[in-house]
């Protein structure tokens, strides 16, 4: 026994830890499945983000972009039935949960959502996006606005700490001089960007028709796709300009994958939409049946 006045009791097994043991037990128990739950979340969202990058990886992504400002349900609802039927392998519209929707029932691909407000991300996520993205300015630079290197990466890092498992991708704006993209581009990739998207069609004015004039026009966003893509390790999507005629020419030249929207997006009938995306497919190398197949499991 210990003597009066020593710490001998404060060693010795009392009633009251021995009778909260099983409580502590109990409670252990409870908290099990939650973290059985978390660590199956975290398996699905590692197995959605593989999903949606395969394209990527496998050098054949090709993306429909309805439009940053696309907010018609009817037209971005052609846009998306053109990608899912002509062979691209993602599609990309508008920030919006019910778009997503929208979406949703017309499509198995990826699904893409485009803003520069991260707080609009997080809405069409829970609605099914499986990719967000940081870009598709030409909008803003219609309204004379543009887009700096610490903007971006605010943005970016804004993004990744409230979506830290989504799939990122982020659009180098072409304002800034090619050392400067190539370095944001690095930095952003530091930052936990999983693509760097590239642009510049909106700063070119082809001179000549017809296919001297699509290669002009897709110029600046080559010029990036390729400079981009020997500064990161991450997949480069170039985008901004690009026809059938200059996709397969961005993958020679580094890039993972291409983004086309006015191409199609200007287009006012669906079957036109359809054979406009199925003849960039083509000159990639994809075929729409086989890509449907492999990206269905990407939404469930």
């Amino acid at each position: 026994m210990a003597a009066p006045g020593s710490l001998g009791l404060l060693h010795a097994p009392s009633f009251g830890a021995a009778k909260c043991q099983p409580m502590a037990s109990w409670a252990s128990a409870r908290r099990a499945p939650r973290a059985l739950f978390a660590v199956r979340a975290s398996a699905a969202d590692a197995a959605n983000k593989d999903a949606v990058l395969r394209a990527f990886r496998e050098n054949r992504a090709l993306k429909i972009i309805s439009g940053l400002q696309n907010f018609d349900r009817s037209s971005v609802a052609s846009v998306v039935t053109a990608a899912d039927k002509g062979g691209a392998t993602h599609v990309d519209i508008a920030c919006d949960k019910d778009l997503v929707k929208v979406a949703m029932d017309l499509t198995n691909l990826p699904i893409c959502v485009s803003s520069v407000d991260p707080s609009a991300f997080h809405s069409a996520v829970e609605a099914g996006a499986k990719m967000v993205e940081i870009g598709n300015y030409d909008s803003f630079y219609e309204m004379g606005i543009e887009f700096s290197s610490e903007q971006i990466l605010k943005l970016a890092r804004e993004t990744r700490k409230m979506l830290p498992d989504i799939t990122l991708s982020v659009t180098v704006p072409h304002t800034l001089s090619l050392p400067d993209q190539m370095r944001l581009a690095e930095l952003l990739e530091e930052e936990g960007a999983d693509i760097i998207q590239t642009e510049g069609g909106k700063c070119s004015s082809p001179t000549k028709p017809g296919v001297l004039g699509l290669i002009e026009k897709a110029t600046p966003t080559l010029a990036a796709a390729y400079s981009i893509s020997r500064a990161v390790s991450i997949p480069v999507m170039c985008s901004s300009g690009l026809s059938s005629v200059t996709a397969p020419m961005a993958v020679t030249a580094g890039a993972a994958g291409v983004g086309v929207g006015s191409a199609i997006n200007k287009l006012n009938d669906v079957v036109a939409m359809i054979a406009e995306v199925r003849s960039i497919a083509q000159a990639m190398g994809l075929s729409p049946r086989i890509v449907s197949e492999n990206l269905r499991t990407v939404r469930h």
